[in-house]
């Protein structure tokens, strides 16, 4: 029974300050769009060891995140920092997290495979006649599933699918020993071999859509390589960005970031 403009002055009293003074041993950073404040994307710092928010910050880029972590003086504990391929990420975990290990998240280097295969079909669904491509279209979850996973029938939709395209049964046999031999890798030791096999397999199928798996795979080859040899990922952050997206939804937007921020850490304190 209050008007809105007092539901905002009364949060603004509220204080939900994070209550920590040391940074823990794992740290990871996300960025989810938030639109308030002036800027598309804000930062997410969570715990995932934990399970909690540390922060959110106004902005993702590189001078936001330096303000931010130079103010702690005991950064060495921090022993690892999971990220995704976001070059100021990299930068300013480098130049304050000297002694910490980098970490790609498995989901953000995953999806180019996903991506490079789902290309395929669209090309190939492109040649097609029109009733042709109806079919690849319904039947590209097929294309992504796992093929241990699927029914006889399934699989026989999928060999339809590639005696229209070489390409796309070789797309479809990379994605599989992606998932099969690189994904199972038990350590970083074992995930450089296994990559290295499979972006040698890439090359020689000479897939154009597969070039830029190569290409983020070779620049970010220690990082996603050390992945596997932490049991933590981003999957907590991204359930904060889940949440994050509900309470966006639920206000209509925000423009006030500071607002904004406040009611993410009150929600989930």
């Amino acid at each position: 029974g209050v008007s809105i403009t007092t539901v905002m002055r009364l949060l603004d009293t509220v204080g939900v300050e994070p209550d920590y003074k040391i940074l823990p041993e794992v740290i990871s950073i996300d960025e989810f769009k938030g639109n308030s404040g002036g800027r598309k994307y804000h930062c997410i710092i969570v715990d995932p060891k934990g399970g909690k928010i540390l922060d959110i910050l106004k902005d993702r880029k590189q001078e936001d995140l330096s303000e931010y972590f130079k103010r702690f003086k005991d950064r060495k504990k921090v022993k690892w920092v999971i990220i995704d391929m976001w070059k100021p990420f990299l930068l300013t975990v480098k130049t304050y997290f000297k002694g910490a290990k980098i970490a790609i998240d498995k989901f953000h280097f995953t999806r180019y495979v996903y991506w490079a295969i789902e290309n395929v079909r669209k090309r190939v669904q492109k040649e097609l006649a029109r009733d042709k491509r109806r079919y690849f279209k319904r039947s590209r979850k097929l294309l992504l599933a796992k093929y241990d996973t699927l029914t006889p029938e399934q699989k026989e939709k999928l060999e339809i699918m590639f005696w229209y395209s070489a390409d796309l049964r070789m797309a479809h046999f990379l994605k599989e020993e992606f998932s099969n031999r690189v994904l199972k890798c038990k350590n970083s030791k074992e995930a450089k071999i296994e990559l290295k096999r499979w972006m040698q397999l890439t090359k020689e199928s000479k897939i154009d859509e597969f070039k830029r798996c190569i290409q983020v795979f070779n620049r970010w080859f220690e990082e996603i390589t050390n992945a596997f040899d932490i049991p933590y990922t981003n999957s907590v952050t991204e359930g904060y960005n889940n949440k994050i997206k509900v309470l966006k939804r639920l206000a209509y937007g925000y423009r006030n970031f500071y607002r904004f921020r406040k009611r993410i850490l009150y929600c989930n304190a």
